[in-house]
């Protein structure tokens, strides 16, 4: 077969490959717990109150490598892979390269000036190598969770200003938000009012939150408040389940062939 002959044409039906990060008991693991049969690979102790299968919490690198690796071995029918969280396997990460390199911190290794960073990016890519290698072979769908901070984003063309991304290192951030299908911010939708506060003077309070702070939802686009991507053409909100994410992904079909044509023609 020549290379003519092995292009690709339309589109790929992969399973998705999917970072969603939030603050603290917004409902992550929840979420994920709702995708197709899923497997936890935990890193952090947070699971006990969700109906999930697990391996056991991961208190070194290798114990989440071997995970992965059993998972493209051995025979089994789960479909979806989770890994809870990615902050804490950073730690993880961290951990064995000082343990590698004799370091107390991972700032020391390789002698510093941030090589153990950089060093942290082989494991971070064993890792998305696996996890492809799942995707491609077994077609499982991937699920990354993670936690937020508030960072400062030194905007070239406006003001520096305050937005949330994931809680990793800026160079494992770069890889795995490159790497992933889609960025997910999930947050609460909260609803503000001015009230008059006395002496001349307005302030701001939340309104309508309801019994659980404020509808849940997912952000799917970037901007000043969060990081967000897509490549599925998601709205830019929706509400935090996984049904209504995978109802937004659903693929349009194509149109029939002589629907396009007249289209074409039309613009013409």
């Amino acid at each position: 077969m020549t290379l003519i002959e092995r292009i690709h044409q339309g589109r790929r039906h992969s399973p998705p490959r999917l970072l969603i990060y939030g603050t603290e008991g917004i409902g992550k693991s929840t979420t994920a717990a709702q995708a197709p049969k899923p497997i936890f690979i935990p890193t952090e102790d947070g699971l006990d109150q969700i109906d999930c299968d697990s391996f056991p919490l991961a208190e070194r690198f290798d114990d989440v490598t071997n995970a992965i690796a059993a998972l493209v071995r051995e025979q089994h029918d789960y479909q979806t892979v989770v890994i809870d969280s990615c902050d804490w396997l950073e730690r993880l990460i961290w951990d064995a390269l000082c343990e590698q390199y004799g370091a107390s911190s991972i700032e020391k290794v390789d002698g510093g000036y941030a090589r153990g960073y950089t060093h942290a990016l082989t494991q971070w890519r064993q890792v998305l190598s696996g996890l492809n290698e799942l995707r491609a072979q077994r077609g499982m769908c991937v699920i990354l969770l993670a936690h937020a901070k508030v960072e400062k984003f030194e905007d070239p063309e406006h003001a520096a200003y305050d937005r949330y991304s994931p809680r990793l290192h800026k160079h494992a951030n770069a890889l795995i938000t490159e790497w992933v299908d889609a960025v997910l911010f999930a947050t609460r939708k909260i609803i503000t009012k001015t009230e008059d506060a006395g002496f001349g003077r307005d302030r701001t309070i939340a309104a309508g939150l309801g019994r659980d702070g404020g509808e849940r939802v997912l952000r799917t686009v970037g901007s000043p408040s969060c990081v967000a991507k897509n490549r599925f053409g998601l709205p830019a909100e929706l509400p935090l389940s996984w049904s209504a994410l995978m109802q937004a992904m659903a693929p349009t079909p194509d149109p029939e062939p002589s629907l396009r044509l007249a289209g074409e023609q039309k613009e013409h």
